[in-house]
């Protein structure tokens, strides 16, 4: 599976331990999103995304939003001037799902 099947993928219910990926399906599928990071605790991918100024960063924020509200799998996102963090986990996992890699994949397809 590379990034453009993750980003026509849908958001499925993952819930339970069952559905939260091992490391190295974690590392397979981080493989593919070029500057997506393991957070610290290993329970979420992060990416950090420059803007111009706060304007752009504010219209991605909201195509995010949107697209995350599609998904019904929303990010954190801590934003400022001219940059946004985004952050994916899935709570109802205690980790990682693949919702997380099929949304941060979209996220890419976004800005492509």
């Amino acid at each position: 599976m590379n990034r453009n099947d993750l980003s026509t993928q849908h958001c499925q219910p993952r819930k339970g331990k069952d559905h939260a990926l091992a490391a190295a399906q974690v590392q397979e599928l981080l493989a593919q999103l070029p500057g997506w990071k393991l957070a610290a605790d290993g329970k979420a991918i992060v990416k950090d995304f420059r803007f111009e100024d706060f304007h752009r960063t504010l219209g991605f924020i909201n195509a995010v939003g949107f697209m995350a509200n599609r998904e019904d799998h929303h990010p954190d996102l801590e934003a400022g001037y001219g940059h946004c963090q985004v952050l994916w986990s899935t709570h109802d996992v205690g980790g990682l799902s693949l919702n997380d890699f099929v949304c941060a994949a979209k996220v890419e397809a976004l800005l492509a």
